[in-house]
Protein backbone atom coordinates (compact mmCIF):
# COMPACT_ATOMS: atom_id res chain seq x y z
CA UNK A 1 0.00 0.00 0.00
CA UNK A 2 1.23 3.89 -0.52
CA UNK A 3 1.51 5.86 2.00
CA UNK A 4 0.44 8.62 0.30
CA UNK A 5 -2.65 7.44 -0.60
CA UNK A 6 -4.03 8.05 3.22
CA UNK A 7 -5.59 11.39 4.36
CA UNK A 8 -3.46 13.65 5.92
CA UNK A 9 -3.85 17.24 7.85
CA UNK A 10 -1.48 19.52 9.23
CA UNK A 11 -2.93 22.18 12.11
CA UNK A 12 -0.59 24.41 14.40
CA UNK A 13 -0.81 23.03 17.95
CA UNK A 14 -0.62 25.94 20.45
CA UNK A 15 0.26 23.81 23.18
CA UNK A 16 3.19 22.37 21.44
CA UNK A 17 4.25 25.26 19.29
CA UNK A 18 4.66 23.16 16.47
CA UNK A 19 3.13 22.16 13.82
CA UNK A 20 1.04 18.55 14.03
CA UNK A 21 0.66 16.04 11.15
CA UNK A 22 -2.36 13.77 11.55
CA UNK A 23 -3.81 11.08 9.01
CA UNK A 24 -7.52 9.90 9.71
CA UNK A 25 -6.93 6.06 8.95
CA UNK A 26 -4.10 5.56 12.02
CA UNK A 27 -5.91 7.58 14.60
CA UNK A 28 -2.99 7.01 16.92
CA UNK A 29 -0.17 8.66 14.97
CA UNK A 30 0.60 11.97 14.50
CA UNK A 31 4.18 14.01 14.09
CA UNK A 32 5.31 17.20 15.17
CA UNK A 33 7.81 19.76 13.39
CA UNK A 34 8.53 23.87 13.48
CA UNK A 35 7.62 23.62 9.27
CA UNK A 36 4.24 22.32 7.98
CA UNK A 37 5.61 20.41 5.51
CA UNK A 38 8.05 18.37 7.80
CA UNK A 39 5.29 17.60 10.21
CA UNK A 40 3.49 15.85 6.97
CA UNK A 41 6.70 14.26 5.48
CA UNK A 42 7.89 13.35 8.92
CA UNK A 43 4.22 11.20 9.30
CA UNK A 44 4.34 9.88 5.54
CA UNK A 45 7.33 8.31 5.91
CA UNK A 46 6.22 6.84 9.50
CA UNK A 47 3.18 5.39 7.95
CA UNK A 48 5.15 3.85 4.86
CA UNK A 49 7.32 2.28 7.62
CA UNK A 50 4.04 0.72 9.66
CA UNK A 51 2.57 -0.51 6.10
CA UNK A 52 6.25 -2.57 5.64
CA UNK A 53 5.68 -3.81 8.92
CA UNK A 54 2.16 -4.67 8.57
CA UNK A 55 2.78 -6.58 5.01
CA UNK A 56 6.04 -8.50 6.64
CA UNK A 57 3.79 -9.57 9.50
CA UNK A 58 0.45 -10.43 6.81
CA UNK A 59 -1.48 -7.49 8.85
CA UNK A 60 -3.97 -6.16 7.10
CA UNK A 61 -3.72 -2.20 6.44
CA UNK A 62 -6.25 -0.22 6.58
CA UNK A 63 -8.24 0.82 3.10
CA UNK A 64 -7.63 4.41 2.73
CA UNK A 65 -10.83 6.84 2.53
CA UNK A 66 -10.97 7.85 -1.23
CA UNK A 67 -10.28 4.24 -2.03
CA UNK A 68 -13.67 3.32 -0.10
CA UNK A 69 -17.00 3.24 -1.53
CA UNK A 70 -19.92 4.96 -0.17
CA UNK A 71 -23.57 3.93 -0.45
CA UNK A 72 -24.97 7.45 0.18
CA UNK A 73 -27.02 5.62 2.71
CA UNK A 74 -27.00 5.52 6.85
CA UNK A 75 -29.09 5.28 9.61
CA UNK A 76 -29.49 6.97 12.72
CA UNK A 77 -31.29 5.94 16.06
CA UNK A 78 -32.85 9.22 17.60
CA UNK A 79 -35.02 10.32 19.97
CA UNK A 80 -38.74 9.86 19.52
CA UNK A 81 -39.26 13.22 20.79
CA UNK A 82 -36.38 14.59 17.93
CA UNK A 83 -37.54 12.53 15.32
CA UNK A 84 -41.03 14.05 15.57
CA UNK A 85 -39.75 17.83 15.83
CA UNK A 86 -37.89 17.00 12.63
CA UNK A 87 -40.81 15.50 10.56
CA UNK A 88 -42.73 18.65 12.07
CA UNK A 89 -40.21 20.79 10.72
CA UNK A 90 -39.74 19.13 6.81
CA UNK A 91 -43.54 18.84 7.18
CA UNK A 92 -43.31 23.12 7.85
CA UNK A 93 -41.37 23.52 4.94
CA UNK A 94 -42.93 21.60 2.50
CA UNK A 95 -40.00 18.82 1.90
CA UNK A 96 -39.21 15.36 3.01
CA UNK A 97 -37.41 14.53 6.35
CA UNK A 98 -34.91 13.09 3.88
CA UNK A 99 -34.52 16.34 2.29
CA UNK A 100 -34.67 17.81 5.46
CA UNK A 101 -31.79 15.71 6.92
CA UNK A 102 -29.21 16.40 4.15
CA UNK A 103 -29.68 20.11 4.80
CA UNK A 104 -28.80 20.08 8.31
CA UNK A 105 -26.20 17.90 7.57
CA UNK A 106 -25.04 19.72 4.55
CA UNK A 107 -24.59 23.12 6.79
CA UNK A 108 -23.08 21.24 10.12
Amino acid sequence: MDANRYTYQVSWSEEDQEHVATVLEFPSLSWLAQDRQEAENGLVDLVAEILDDMEKTGEAAPTPLGERSYSGKFNVRTSRSLHRRLVMMAESEGISLNALINQKLASA
